[in-house]
């Protein structure tokens, strides 16, 4: 089953808009992005970025940060995360950047769009999957979805079974073979 959050996003300013408005204001300002996604990060398909304010040279120089923001994607899904999750987090991260900074108001358009995209049955998705990899990363996109702990608790559940059913048959030295939440 999916729902569908009720947002118009007409309501919305996009980063485009806010980077336009703060350059207006500030011809001399950056945006600094990092990638700062780890092993483990990937690991679960997961791309982390930072963008750093600066509204002069000067404050970049010195590391001085009118504001910083962060933001996560993760890898395939629909829409820009499907080809394109770490620009995506990339302009969430400076959209929220410039938000803290105190241009333009509210949550930017592209958040907008995420949180209007239709909210996925992780259970009925954790049914359908007979991998420990692919439950993990399924448990990954769950808890960053905030899911309720009962579905992440059924994930790990669906993994610890399969997991069973692995070294009950024979197998033996598999890199899929442990708990859906070991790296976390």
């Amino acid at each position: 089953m999916r729902t569908m959050p009720r947002f118009n996003l007409e309501n919305y300013q996009d980063v485009q808009s806010r980077l336009n408005a703060l350059h207006k204001e500030w011809p001399d300002a950056r945006v600094i992005t990092e990638n700062l996604t780890s092993p483990s990060d990937r690991s679960v398909s997961t791309w982390v970025v930072k963008a750093s304010l600066y509204l002069t040279a000067g404050d970049q120089a010195n590391d001085l940060a009118k504001a910083t923001g962060h933001a996560f994607e993760i890898d395939g899904g629909s829409g820009a995360n499907a080809t394109a999750a770490l620009e995506n987090a990339e302009t969430s991260a400076v959209g929220r950047c410039l938000r803290l900074a105190g241009i333009g108001e509210g949550p930017s358009r592209e958040e907008m769009v995420k949180a209007n995209k239709p909210i996925d049955n992780f259970m009925t998705q954790a049914d359908s999957i007979s991998d420990v990899t692919e439950l993990r990363k399924l448990y990954a996109k769950a808890k960053a979805a905030n899911q309720d702990a009962s579905v992440l608790k059924a994930i790990q559940e669906r993994a610890e079974a399969l997991d069973t059913g692995s070294k009950d048959s024979g197998a033996r030295g598999s890199s899929n073979r442990g708990k859906a939440d070991r790296k976390q």
